[in-house]
């Protein structure tokens, strides 16, 4: 791996298996009565979050602690930043205590990549704008990978279709999934409104190599797997769709799709969820629901960046 993890372009696909062979083993820590291994200790991990969060954040924090890291959690809120201070004084500030590594989330797309030229700490984007936030695509494509297994033993993505639905204009998770999902060798699709649609994605998708459909109902019945992805109405302005109920009848996971998808497809979602609007209930704790093993997944995945980032080569 490179020396930060900005984004899912950073990654091959062997670093990929490299780093889910690893989640694997950190996976393992969380069945153990006492979940620590020592492959950090000494190492300093601030989370810097300026973004509302709870899986992500908590998901960092666990993961520093169970590899002994001492793990720091600030939130824009209770940084200088809310006193005015540019981000470039507040993470150099931060750099200058020595620390190791920062894990970011900020509201600006491309803050990660700004940070990490200004610190020699690794750094790792928890998500930037309506960017990127390549962890968390890790952590769905794993828990895919776990699913289409046997026993403990991963299974390939190679060729399977996986359809990505919902509000892909702002969603920095579509963007990272897209990109590791097809390294992988899975057909994707995705799917949206046409006013979710993100400008320019006819070239990107001919270029990167995956479909996109304005019609659910169509792309549905061929999925060996389902992401639903949250209206994101917080970065909104305007219109995207007239009403609640008509984007639910036209994009939603609702129960009727539901019996469409066939109980073997699996669900996933990368949180939080508007229950009742992208996703029905009856999806969300369905059997084949895979949104709470993402959460499991997420830090053992993060536990692997963390120690590939950190722990140096050759490392036990």
């Amino acid at each position: 791996m490179k020396k930060h993890l900005l984004s899912a372009e950073d990654l091959t696909a062997d670093d990929i298996a490299t780093l889910f062979a690893t989640a694997a083993e950190m996976h393992d820590v969380q069945r153990r009565e006492v979940k620590k291994l020592p492959a950090l200790r000494g190492r300093t991990i601030i989370n810097l979050f300026f973004e509302d969060s709870t899986r992500t954040r908590s998901s960092f924090e666990i993961a520093g602690k169970w590899l002994s890291a001492d793990t720091i959690n600030i939130t824009g809120k209770g940084s200088s930043a809310s006193k005015g201070e540019s981000l470039r004084d507040t993470v150099l500030t931060i750099a200058s205590m020595g620390v190791d590594a920062v894990v970011m989330r900020h509201g600006a797309s491309g803050a990660a990549q700004q940070v990490a030229q200004w610190v020699d700490a690794a750094v790792v984007n928890a998500g930037d704008g309506t960017h990127e936030h390549p962890t968390q695509a890790l952590l769905d494509a794993y828990a895919l990978s776990r699913h289409f297994g046997e026993g403990d033993r991963l299974g390939s993505l190679e060729g399977r279709h996986v359809v990505l639905v919902g509000d892909l204009t702002h969603s920095r998770v579509f963007r990272s999934n897209v990109i590791t999902l097809t390294r992988l060798g899975a057909q994707v699709t995705v799917v949206a409104p046409p006013t979710l649609m993100p400008a320019g994605i006819a070239s990107w998708s001919a270029a990167a190599g995956f479909a996109t459909s304005y019609d659910l109902d169509e792309v549905l019945p061929k999925a060996d797997a389902v992401m639903m992805l949250r209206v994101q109405k917080e970065r909104m302005s305007g219109g995207f769709f007239p009403t609640s109920r008509e984007y639910t009848v036209g994009y939603g996971l609702t129960r009727d799709r539901l019996r469409v998808l066939g109980p073997e497809v699996p669900i996933c979602h990368p949180g939080p969820m508007n229950r009742g609007l992208e996703i029905a209930a009856d999806a969300a704790d369905a059997a084949q629901s895979l949104i709470l093993e993402q959460v499991s997944a997420g830090v053992a995945v993060r536990m692997s960046v963390l120690y590939h980032l950190l722990a140096g080569e050759g490392a036990a």
